[in-house]
């Protein structure tokens, strides 16, 4: 794949349904669908409607997704992905399926691309500069041009014309009679009718002359209510015949309609109801004759009730007709009332055969009398509780009727409405009633007649607060009875039904609508998007695409829920939605608004081109003055109109303004009322030329100057913003060019209230400015703003302004020209200009143009064109650096935590955040690890960028420790050349820059090591490369910390640390059992052989009473009293004779013996050496021999916690069953090695977890060796074929006996049976943990250690037993992470670990429960393993499963490895998975045996 392509990756998880989660992509990106951890081990088909060029849709409309993997790793599906090259603008769905069931769902949305001009250059969509403008007020058709051209020369690009088509009886721009015809007022004056094409043709000019776009709206929901069509198609209408759930609400309606004419002709005065209502008390007197007179004299209940007489008459002859008592009895079952869908008074009914039950044969006496009587009261309480409801409907109706009769004749900002009449009404009717008056009565009983009814229907409107997916209008909704709809009374409702069969002339007169407007509008607006049928208009759309399919589209909603908002912009493909900057209430609302939609922060850092696909917030289109706004002059002050547009104008998005803002129009021009027509365009115009308007007027010069801006800035690149309030008052936007680092600087003087002149504060800004773009400010500002109100008049025939308003601009201005402001330097950053406001009232704004300073400009273009080289691989230092670098010197480069970097002696350790973190590591994971987390969320404010800002420490301190070793010093040099020019760059601008920096060659060295390990892990996934990472975080040199120097030349030696932090240095680094647990997983699979061969040899030169030390010390203060790191040492010496090229030769080579005899200080170097072969036959013949000795040094000296007695060890082999056996119950000789602290508890002393006598774990090992000794032995590589055996009459014990004896006993010894008999079994079906513990309940318990037997020597295990034993250890031990290291069911079971903890509860005091529940990671490996084995075993589909099973859990370990600040997987877990602070947080058996998991995945699926 092209690496310049920008893909965005989504991680699809199970149940995630994504309806509400808004994804925007371009046309020429890519998606990659992945897998994660819900879903990594199954079966996922992925769909998508978006086209794929080439292939077939295999379900309707959708085409089936295949999946790529670029990664070798077998088994791994964490790297697949599905992917989709974006190629069409529109709205699409995914979803995804296991098996089949759907699993998920979501959308995308691709924006158009829209072009402009005759050679159709691309307008970038937060370039749009729209104008709204109603076509009513162009005047006739061949005029538009000359009002349309007020727009172009203003600088606008996009045309909103509100509909074009035929209006209905109100005039209202959105009120359509006719969807399919033009307005007749446009030929009007004209020689012929304006035709549909000669609109299309205007259209094209102003495209291609005045590269100018043009849209319209589209209106969906309703029609006028005098539509001519809707007599012929009634049923296009919610009507009450249809719809007769409307039937209560009409009658209502039409009652508050004649009461409403009562009180025009003054009927309700002596009531205290006057004509005029113009107070509160006339608005209390009207309440209470509706509550008490009007609707109670309606019954509306009736239509919610049962006719309890007729319904006895039923209940008589149901009862009648019974054949026998018990026939069709229900007893469960009781009666309610079942609404009449024809709303009629009194027809709801009940379930009559129910009433029979419930009331006549439940009756023990049967009596009818009785029966009746009980259903008689049951009605009534039915119709009661009916009658309740609807009252308290009516308590709603009443108060929603006086709040809106409050707003339109009381309220300031209402119209204040006076008269009350039929051309004023007191409410507005709900419904199109266009019979002749009468009364209500006799309106009711008109519309029993269907030919009536149809024509009644009801109007359009919209809802406070409803729920948008729902439609108001359809049943089971009270929103016309409850009188909650705010009523358009010239339109009705159109009803679409579900689906186009449902009404098909309707769907297809406004699909020919839509394809219409297509046709001829570049982009079109939704109407009423939130009250639209969602349904409706995706199915408009998907018409309007094919016809456009690069179509535009906008919308405003009123949801109250952005995720609301997306649920319609996702299935609609909306583009773009409105937004009002006139909400906001002051200067510093306002700038957040310009910050929130669009752009992102100055100085962000740069994304990767393959990164997440993020939730967006959708594409704003935000205008300063929509035409539903008044006027800002009258929401505000005369002053404010200019800076209000210009920090809309630096809004990083698409712009727009109402026609009448810029020329100061004092109010609302009003899509009903307004009758005039605008005015044209004239250079000449002044404000004195009427019917004219040019530059002088109101703001148009400005207006043009702030578009031009506005459009430069989104062509240009200029992609981030800052906005700074300075004041209540003062603005400052900075609109910044990320590769440039050119800036448009905009200081705005608001003046929502504020109209006093005073001084303004200097402002420093980092750079130079090269010019003032622009500036302007009124010259009389000083005048009274209440006064200009008063004086002004409209025009009679054309839209005026306010005049008389003198703002003084100026564009590309000199500084030293500038009548608001002067430029000074920076007195205290060379770097930075003053700009001091001499003359800079209310009304004003300033845009200067800026730019790095030279030196810094230079820099940036340096650290660029490095950047770039890298990408080219053409940097020649770097690249010579990089090749000279083993895995040894990357783990100086990557890695190296606190301790191990201050064992170097430079006295330096991990990089230090004041007042947050320091660093995990001193190598550039350290960094890189925070700075991707700080990257993907760009947070600038971060700790770490604070830091970058403020010095250029962290450059110095990475540079200069690489520069202190040879092997790593030409990197540091070159590092440090970078980074002189990074830090030379304005100081906000280092932290974008520093990451800039170092990605690149971070990633290459990370490509350097794994291009160092074998193939499985360089061309592996991307799990497999991030596990083998720990090879080379762990496996280091680190001072007196290595294996022994046998060699007096011998420089610091390599070892590999137990785990990081704390086992990282010094003695506790090394340990024998973790080594070698570790060394296949973390040395051997990546291929470094000859390490793995050092490490053997190392520890082999220490061997001493027949063991390998368990802490080395460097081979000079080595401790011995471990049972199970011989036998892992073994068995490592197996895996490098199998895996490494030279095999069986390692057992000759030669072994410095540091401790020739038991009893002798260690000799260094050796003096003597033996072939390993001798030493291993040595370690085997001290163990049947029998291994007795007390440790060195015993006592506090070497171990402040242990009793006496644990210092003495001891090891051997029972030779009645073969098995290995050791330990006392003072000491604890395998892995699970706590021994008790706690004073104040009593375990000092005391071992949580002794395991002495034969565990589980060390048989398996001891089987695995001896097997394989009898097999290299039968080979001729290994020259003893057994062991010498004291006191018996045959003195040698063959591999082969030895083997046939383990082989024999094991089952039997450690399987729990179901017929096993023992009181101590608490589990069955599971291997013993050991056998012959001097605490026998201590071999039944359930622990994790079986499963490396089943690994190591899975021939010892019958496959069944296995299998069933392996079950219970998934369902009781496995955890999130690692695995439960005792049973949850056993009563010593606790969770948790806290080695603080100093309590004086004995089972977690000191941690004492280090292995007593604690999930640890590293026998996860051996669990998955021996899985892997018997699965394989049981056969191919249980493989299958298994390898499923796997790569579902494993992806939680991946997670974990992709978030971990120390790139790897912890020691252990608290319980459920729960982070544990003691815990390393690497640990190299963890990333070991879970590699060693992902190598034997893929040697299976190869066997499949």
């Amino acid at each position: 794949m092209d690496s310049s392509k920008q893909v965005r990756v989504l991680i699809l998880n199970d149940g995630e349904f994504k309806d509400s989660t808004l994804y925007r992509l371009q046309r020429g990106w890519c998606v990659h669908f992945m897998l994660g951890p819900t879903l990594v081990s199954k079966d996922v088909k992925v769909f998508c409607n978006h086209p794929m060029p080439g292939k077939a849709c295999l379900e309707p409309n959708f085409f089936t997704l295949e999946w790529v993997n670029n990664a070798a790793t077998l088994g791994d599906r964490s790297d697949a992905f599905a992917a989709i090259d974006i190629c069409k603008a529109g709205t699409f769905q995914y979803h995804f399926k296991v098996g089949e069931k759907l699993s998920g769902s979501g959308y995308f949305v691709v924006d158009p691309i829209l072009r402009v001009g005759s050679d159709d250059r691309v307008l970038p969509m937060d370039s749009i500069c729209m104008h709204t403008i109603l076509p009513k007020s162009l005047g006739s058709f061949s005029d538009w041009k000359k009002r349309i051209e007020v727009s172009y020369k203003t600088g606008y690009n996009v045309i909103h014309l509100t509909p074009v088509q035929k209006l209905g009886i109100s005039n209202s721009s959105y009120c359509i009679a006719e969807q399919l015809k033009l307005n007749p007022a446009f030929s009007v004056g004209e020689t012929s009718d304006v035709k549909w094409t000669d609109l299309g043709k205007f259209v094209d000019v102003l495209k291609n002359e005045w590269s100018m776009l043009t849209m319209t709206d589209v209106v969906w929901n309703h029609t006028a209510k005098n539509s001519e069509w809707l007599k012929e198609y009634p049923q296009c209408a919610f009507n009450l015949v249809n719809s007769p759930h409307m039937r209560p609400a009409y009658v209502l309606d039409r009652a508050l309609y004649y009461v409403a004419l009562d009180v025009g002709k003054g009927s309700y005065i002596d009531d205290a109801v006057p004509k005029i209502i113009s107070c509160e008390e006339d608005l209390t007197a009207l309440e209470k004759i509706l509550s008490n007179k009007i609707i109670p004299e309606l019954k509306l209940w009736e239509f919610f009730q049962v006719d309890v007489e007729c319904i006895l008459h039923q209940f008589d002859a149901a009862v009648g007709e019974l054949k026998c008592i018990e026939e069709n009895r229900k007893f469960s079952e009781t009666i309610s009332i079942i609404q009449d869908m024809q709303f009629r008074r009194l027809k709801s009914t009940i379930d009559i055969n129910v009433a029979v039950c419930q009331f006549y044969q439940s009756l023990e006496s049967h009596d009818m009398n009785v029966a009746r009587q009980n259903l008689e009261n049951t009605l009534a309480w039915l119709n009661k509780m009916k009658k309740r409801e609807v009252e308290e409907d009516m308590i709603s109706a009443v108060k929603n009727i006086i709040s809106t009769i409050r707003y339109e004749r009381l309220d300031e900002k209402g119209p204040k409405k006076v008269s009350v009449s039929a051309v004023s009404p007191l409410v507005t009717e709900y419904f199109y009633h266009s019979f002749p008056d009468k009364d209500w009565q006799k309106d009711e009983q008109a519309i029993s007649n269907k030919n009536h009814a149809q024509y009644i229907m009801a109007h359009n409107g919209w809802v406070m607060g409803a729920d948008p997916m729902k439609n108001f209008a359809e049943y089971p909704t009270k929103t016309y009875f409850r009188r909650e709809l705010v009523c358009w009374g010239d339109s009705v409702k159109l009803n679409y039904g579900a689906k186009p069969e449902d009404c098909p002339v309707l769907w297809q007169r406004m699909k020919q609508y839509t394809e219409m407007t297509a046709h001829y509008f570049h982009g079109i607006r939704i109407d009423n998007c939130h009250s639209t049928p969602i349904h409706v208009a995706e199915y408009m759309l998907s018409a309007a695409r094919k016809i456009r399919p690069d179509l535009y589209v906008f919308a405003e909603l009123f949801t109250g829920s952005e995720a609301l908002d997306n649920i319609f912009v996702n299935k609609l493909g909306i583009n773009s939605l409105i937004r009002e900057g006139l909400v906001a209430w002051d200067s510093q609302e306002l700038g957040r608004l310009v910050y929130r939609y669009g752009g992102e922060p100055v100085a962000s850092f740069v994304q990767p081109n393959t990164r997440p696909l993020v939730p967006s917030l959708a594409h704003a289109l935000l205008f300063d003055v929509t035409h539903d706004n008044e006027s800002a002059i009258k929401q505000r002050t005369h002053l404010d109109p200019l800076p209000f547009s210009a920090l809309v104008s630096m809004a990083c998005c698409a712009t727009g303004s109402n026609r009448g803002h810029d020329e100061l129009v004092p109010h609302h021009i009003h899509v009903v009322n307004e009758k005039r027509n605008y005015a044209q365009w004239s250079d000449n115009a002044d404000d004195n030329t009427k019917g004219m308007v040019g530059g002088r007027s109101g703001i148009l010069r400005e207006r043009r100057v702030l578009n031009l801006l506005h459009q430069t800035m989104a062509i240009n690149g200029f992609t981030q913003v800052f906005v700074d309030q300075r004041d209540s008052d003062v603005v400052v936007v900075t609109r910044h060019n990320p590769i440039t680092h050119q800036s448009y600087v905009l200081v705005a003087h608001t003046a929502f209230v504020n109209t006093t002149h005073r001084q303004v504060a200097p402002l420093t800004v980092e750079g130079h400015i090269e010019s003032i773009a622009f500036e302007a400010k009124p010259q009389d500002d000083d005048k009274n703003f209440d006064q200009l109100l008063s004086s002004f008049a409209q025009y009679p025939d054309v839209i005026n302004g306010l005049t008389g308003i003198n703002i003084h601009s100026d564009c590309d201005v000199s500084l030293n020209q500038s009548s608001c402001c002067v430029i000074e330097c920076d007195p205290e950053n060379k770097n930075a200009q003053k700009i001091v406001f001499t003359d800079f009232p209310p009304g004003s704004v300033l845009v200067f143009r800026m730019k790095l300073m030279e030196s810094a400009e230079a820099n940036a273009i340096e650290v660029r064109s490095i950047v770039k080289k890298l990408i080219a691989n053409q940097d020649m230092e770097f690249r010579t650096a990089l090749s000279a670098l083993n895995l040894e010197d990357l783990n100086r480069v990557l890695f190296r935590c606190d301790e191990e970097e201050k064992s170097d002696g430079f006295g330096i350790g991990v990089y230090n955040f004041q007042g947050w973190d320091s660093l995990k590591y001193c190598g550039l994971v350290g960094i890189m690890s925070v700075m991707a987390k700080i990257r993907a969320h760009n947070d600038l404010g971060h700790p770490v960028c604070k830091n970058l800002r403020e010095g250029n420490w962290l450059m110095d301190y990475i540079s200069s420790r690489l520069q202190k070793h040879e092997g790593t010093k030409r990197l540091g040099l070159w590092f440090s050349s970078v980074f002189d020019h990074v830090s030379k760059l304005p100081r906000y601008l280092i932290p974008a820059y520093f990451d800039m920096t170092l990605v690149l060659p971070y990633v290459k060295l990370l490509d350097a090591s794994w291009g160092q390990m074998t193939p499985f892990i360089s061309k592996g996934s991307s799990f497999v490369k991030t596990l083998a990472l720990g090879s080379v975080a762990l496996y280091s040199i680190v001072k007196q910390s290595g294996l022994p120097k046998l060699d007096e030349d011998e420089l610091d030696l390599s070892s590999l640390a137990a785990g990081l932090p704390h086992f990282s240095t010094g003695i506790m680094r090394c340990w024998g059992r973790d080594t070698f647990i570790a060394l296949r997983g973390l040395i051997l699979i990546p291929g470094r052989y000859e390490d793995a061969k050092k490490l053997v040899l190392g520890f082999a030169s220490c061997v001493r009473h027949g063991l390998i030390p368990n802490l080395l010390g460097e081979g000079k203060i080595c401790r011995y009293n471990c049972r199970d790191a011989i036998w892992w040492w073994l068995q490592c010496v197996q895996d490098i004779c199998e895996m490494c090229e030279d095999g069986y030769g390692f057992l000759n080579l030669p072994v410095g013996r540091i401790y020739p005899t038991d009893n002798e200080g260690p000799v260094l170097p050796p003096q003597s050496q033996q072939p390993l072969f001798d030493v291993i036959q040595d370690c085997l013949q001290r163990h049947v021999h029998g291994i007795h000795f007390r440790e060195r040094g015993a006592g506090i000296g070497i171990d402040q916690n242990m009793a006496d007695n644990g210092f003495n060890v001891e090891a051997g082999i029972d030779l009645s069953t073969g098995f290995v056996y050791g330990g006392n119950s003072d000491n604890c000789g395998t892995w699970m090695d706590k021994m008790g602290e706690s004073l104040k508890a009593n375990t000092k002393g005391v071992p949580a977890t002794p395991r002495d006598g034969s565990a589980v774990e060390l048989v398996g090992l001891c089987k695995s060796a001896v097997n394989w000794l009898q097999k290299v032995n039968n080979l001729g590589k290994y020259p003893y074929d057994g062991v010498f055996v004291k006191g018996r009459n045959t003195s040698k014990l063959s591999w082969c006996e030895w083997n046939n004896k383990i082989q024999e006993n094991f089952e039997s010894a450690f399987f729990v049976s179901e017929s096993r008999e023992s009181p101590l079994i608490h589990k069955r079906n599971i291997y013993m943990d050991s056998v012959g513990a001097s605490q026998p309940w201590c071999d039944y318990q359930l622990r994790p250690n079986f499963p490396i037997a089943m690994v190591v020597a899975p021939e010892l295990f019958d496959v069944q037993h296995a299998w069933k034993a392996l079950d219970v250890a998934q369902s009781k031990l496995l955890g999130p992470l690692g695995m439960k290291t005792l049973d949850p069911d056993d009563m010593i079971y606790r969770g948790d670990y806290n080695n603080a903890d100093d309590s004086d509860d004995r089972t977690i005091a000191k941690g004492f429960n280090y292995h007593q529940g604690p999930e640890w990671l590293w026998p996860v490996g051996y669990f998955l393993r021996a899985k892997l084995h018997f699965a394989n075993e049981l056969g191919i589909e249980t493989l299958k499963q298994t390898i499923d099973f796997i790569q579902g859990y494993l992806s939680t370990h991946h997670i974990h490895l992709e978030n971990s600040l120390w790139k790897g997987l912890p020691e252990l877990t608290n319980s459920n998975g729960s982070w544990c602070r003691d815990s390393c947080e690497i640990q190299a058996w963890s990333n070991a045996t879970i590699l060693e998991v992902m190598y034997d995945v893929e040697k299976y699926i190869k066997q499949i």
